[in-house]
């Protein structure tokens, strides 16, 4: 989908994508007019097109890319090979596999607690009765993400199966525990977009409760959301702020990142994902959000002249 022609000297932007999601996702379509209106073309490109010139674009945006979860390492190569994309290659290699959650947690950010079950390795749940997550590290859209009660006998039985089905993938899994305060408060993502003094804050949504249940197998591309606006608490900023402060190679190239956070059993704000290469950015839910947006590619593109 092309916004329009674009005329001599004009740049060209590529917002990538996935096929199922070929003319992009609605919420990114807001940012296609405040593009034109900077005079900037800006056209949806599945990432795994093998005609696609990516030389051809000034600018090669990651939008929604949510299939290559199955595919991390050809998704990894082909974003080393796209000079000009944001966020960069670096960064989605490190981004893509959910690990870095450790990395943060050594650096101080307060997280999820979460541990590993490396492809082969036998599990067991754990002998209490709370509630846990079990999800593969690399993963997008919460894909193959389950939620078991350990009280429930059957719920035991469907998280070694959860488990044992993404050992069986060659899939290293995350379990952790259910912080049930997402019940009532949602959890809440900070939106961060580049401006011209770096990374700036631009807005927060609120995300509904998600997960009912274990997970039974493949039901779709992503699971739907129910989101709202949010005013981001000073806590949550503060959590944001350091997240994003030890990310590796610093803020200054990216061109949007989401900072996930969920209050944990003190109230207090942890960390549940840092998105960096294909988040939703909600920009339908926040005044101003599609020009940010715009004037943050706008910005990039000034940057590579």
């Amino acid at each position: 989908m092309t916004n329009h022609q674009p005329a001599r000297g004009e740049p060209r932007v590529a917002l990538v994508t996935c096929t199922e999601l070929a003319d992009l996702d609605p919420d990114d379509r807001f940012v296609l007019a405040p593009l034109a209106a900077r005079g900037i073309a800006a056209e949806a490109v599945v990432w795994d097109d093998p005609d696609v010139d990516w030389s051809s674009y000034d600018l090669v945006v990651l939008r929604s890319p949510w299939d290559y979860a199955l595919r991390r390492d050809e998704f990894v190569a082909w974003a080393a090979s796209v000079p000009t994309l944001v966020n960069p290659a670096d960064v989605v290699r490190w981004n893509t596999d959910k690990r870095y959650l450790a990395e943060l947690s050594a650096a101080g950010v307060p997280t999820v607690p979460t541990s590993w079950v490396e492809p082969g390795e036998s599990w067991q749940p754990p002998a209490d009765t709370g509630e846990y997550v079990i999800k593969p590290a690399v993963s997008a859209g919460s894909q193959d993400t389950g939620r078991y009660d350990l009280a429930d006998p059957e719920h035991r039985e469907l998280a070694g199966a959860h488990v044992r089905r993404l050992s069986d993938a060659r899939r290293l899994t995350m379990v952790q525990p259910y912080l049930t305060a997402v019940d009532t408060e949602g959890e809440t993502a900070l939106l961060f977009l580049a401006g011209p003094n770096g990374l700036a804050f631009s807005h927060a949504i609120r995300k509904g409760p998600m997960l009912t249940g274990p997970d039974l197998g493949p039901d779709g591309l992503y699971k739907a959301e129910e989101i709202t606006a949010r005013t981001a608490a000073p806590a949550q900023l503060t959590v944001a702020e350091k997240t994003l402060a030890v990310v590796p190679g610093g803020t200054d190239q990216l061109l949007y990142a989401r900072v996930d956070l969920i209050p944990g059993p003190d109230g207090d704000p942890v960390l549940v994902e840092l998105e960096l290469t294909e988040p939703s950015l909600f920009l339908g839910h926040a005044e101003g959000a599609p020009g940010r947006l715009a004037e943050a590619i706008a910005t990039h593109l000034a940057r590579r002249g």
